[in-house]
């Protein structure tokens, strides 16, 4: 009930109509999902939203109405985060990415999506070149915006953030548990725990709130039981590369669909894996985007530019 509410404050300030609804996928789950679909849009080829690691569709507030202009725009709630079911997940790195595919080829089959302009945010990002993989016929677009799990090794660039020790220190002690077990250990302490933790998402969001929504949204999204999280985890190896890194299946995926790789100037994610796939897809489409000045949430930094560049992306398609 608190995450709902919270979620419903956030997306307070989107002014275009849309419905709310859970999408039932196979074993009794259902994928939260926000759809926009205007009559003079209905036509075009949809943009899907998938958010990043404890993440949830109430972080794209500053993107939903100026999209959703022009095409439809559907935003889910990936499997085991947010307001979806929060199954248990096989602890094999390649069962578990198996089973966050196949909700979001279910997902597409149950709202009878025939093609999509699929884009993925940070473990999104992994996830929707996985599926497009597996599914080429129904993405005719994939877009990754700072993705998650492509090199073999960490990538390595100056923090995005400035953490302070004590907060390290706490981190290190739950390293062998789930990344945000600490955020439901301190209890009541959370949303303080994630202003502390990342007081820069109070400053992206500054056009719609001044107050703690954001942090207290981000709270109430990552203290429920840790399903997609534990996934996460399981996907995940020591030093924070996947176990199973992208950029050593690149080459399975058809040479028809498009990339757009979207990355933050300031962000702490290096591209260098960005223009490692536009190297080895010399006979494809691989456009590399920058965002001027954004960080790793480069849709919530400069949502403007995000938009504009991303509707550009999308003209190309229909």
């Amino acid at each position: 009930i608190q995450l709902q509410a919270s979620e419903e404050k956030m997306l307070q300030y989107v002014s275009t109509a849309f419905t709310k609804e859970f999408v039932p996928i196979s074993n009794g789950s259902l994928l939260w999902t926000l759809s926009f679909c205007s009559d003079h849009v209905k036509d075009k080829t949809p943009i899907v939203l998938m958010h990043g690691f404890g993440g949830g569709v109430g972080l794209w507030a500053q993107n939903l109405d100026e999209l959703s202009q022009q095409r439809p725009v559907f935003a889910l709630d990936l499997l085991g985060f947010g307001q979806s079911t929060r199954p248990v997940f096989p602890t094999d790195a390649a069962e578990a990415e198996e089973q966050f595919v196949e909700s979001i080829e279910e997902w597409r089959a149950s709202l009878g999506l025939e093609s999509m302009i699929l884009l993925g945010h940070n473990l999104g990002g992994f996830l929707a070149l996985s599926y497009s993989i597996q599914f080429p016929g129904r993405v005719k677009h994939v877009v990754l915006v700072e993705p998650w799990g492509f090199p073999d090794r960490p990538e390595t660039s100056d923090s995005d953030q400035l953490i302070p020790v004590w907060i390290k220190a706490l981190s290190a002690m739950f390293r062998p548990f789930n990344p945000l077990a600490s955020l439901r250990l301190v209890g009541p302490l959370g949303p303080t725990l994630v202003q502390t933790l990342r007081p820069d998402f109070k400053k992206k969001f500054s056009s719609l709130f001044s107050d703690n929504t954001v942090s207290e949204y981000i709270y109430h999204l990552n203290v429920q039981s840790p399903s997609g999280e534990t996934a996460f985890k399981n996907m995940t190896g020591p030093c924070g590369c996947a176990k199973r890194p992208m950029l050593q299946r690149i080459d399975q995926l058809h040479p028809d669909i498009p990339i757009s790789i979207i990355y933050g100037s300031r962000s702490s994610i290096d591209s260098i894996s960005g223009f490692t796939v536009k190297k080895m897809r010399p006979r494809s489409h691989v456009e590399i985007i920058m965002i001027r000045g954004a960080g790793h949430y480069a849709y919530a930094d400069h949502p403007e530019d995000f938009n504009h560049r991303l509707l550009d992306v999308c003209d190309k398609v229909d």
